[in-house]
């Protein structure tokens, strides 16, 4: 996948919308010295080129009853690709699971889960992680506090 190349507004223009992404066009195009047009010609490019995938409202998983962030490894068994395939095929329908990672090194995957209690995520391995075939270990990570939780990239890494 190709990299797209960004400007110091394009990149201000992407921090802007890290942090509000409900910011009208207006609201946008003041902030980063532009008139609208202009700056709605940008957006929209960085759209098209799935620089920007999709604006979401972020919801507070406490507030929402879902209290418990669990960190999972999991690892399969080796032979051959059907227990990969048939585990990420299953991921993808664990609505528990909120993000799924490969992984290098011990545990070949990285689940973030999270659920409304201790209960929920014992019935949630027992009942759906355990029994998906090629599963050989399970780790798990309980998030005491939560120190930094951000879904914004480091923009000013990069240009």
């Amino acid at each position: 996948m190709a990299q797209i190349r960004l400007d110091r507004t394009d990149r201000r223009l992407l921090d802007l919308l890290q942090t509000d992404g409900r910011l009208s066009n207006v609201e946008l195009a003041e902030k980063v010295a532009l008139s609208p047009s202009p700056c709605l010609r940008r957006v929209r490019a960085l759209e098209e080129a799935g620089v920007i995938r999709q604006y979401v409202a972020l919801l507070d998983p406490a507030k929402v009853g879902l209290d418990l962030l669990a960190y999972v490894s999991v690892k399969l068994e080796k032979r051959g690709k059907m227990p990969i395939d048939a585990f990420t095929q299953a991921v993808r329908g664990w609505p528990e699971v909120v993000a799924c990672y490969a992984m290098t090194g011990e545990m070949d995957y990285l689940l973030r889960v999270q659920v409304a209690d201790l209960e929920h995520y014992s019935r949630f391995v027992m009942d759906a992680l355990l029994k998906q075939p090629g599963v050989l270990d399970v780790r798990s990570n309980f998030v005491l506090e939560r120190i930094k939780d951000t879904t914004a990239l480091p923009l000013d890494q990069v240009g």
